[in-house]
């Protein structure tokens, strides 16, 4: 039941080409997002293979964010915001990385007391440097990454060489 369920949300997403320029095909997990079933089924599926392993999720902005909350909803923790730069009011620390189509910065406060077990939850696993960031992020504030969990892998962008070990509920 619960792979027929994940097939039903995968099929929700929708690939929108040349967003947000062209050459790129964007996955818009919207529809996924309104269906509370396939919300529900993912954010399950997000947890499973970490479940009791960590206190805080980490969630990286923007659309990690969304899941990112209902996970930590799901699981019972607290969670902690990873921002893109300027967002924040008073960031501890920030990470500079590379992305498939530009450069950019993290940041995130120092709420998390040292030896903070996180999962790093983010929407899409691309060329793997915003993870990468977050996992030095997230060393750099004390805190240790116990997993880190996608709604979607790109297989092709081959972050999983730059990130090493991620869960991620779709490959595409």
């Amino acid at each position: 039941m619960q792979d027929e369920q994940l097939e039903r949300a995968q099929r929700l997403i929708r690939s929108i080409p040349d967003h947000p320029e062209p050459g790129v095909l964007f996955r818009d997990i919207t529809p996924l997002l309104v269906d509370a079933a396939a919300l529900r089924c993912t954010v399950d599926a997000m947890i499973a293979p970490f479940a009791g392993t960590f206190d805080v999720v980490a969630g990286i902005e923007a659309r990690g964010f969304l899941l990112a909350g209902a996970v930590a909803i799901a699981a019972g923790v607290g969670l902690v915001p990873i921002r893109k730069a300027g967002k924040l009011p008073r960031p501890a620390a920030s990470v500079d990385y590379s992305l498939e189509y530009g450069t950019a910065t993290i940041e995130a406060h120092d709420d998390i007391e040292p030896g903070t077990r996180l999962l790093l939850v983010d929407d899409v696993l691309a060329t793997g440097g915003t993870l990468r960031a977050a996992h030095a992020l997230v060393a750099e504030l004390g805190g240790t990454v116990v997993g880190t969990s996608v709604l979607m892998e790109l297989e092709a962008l081959g972050g999983r060489a730059i990130v090493g070990d991620v869960h991620a509920v779709f490959r595409v």
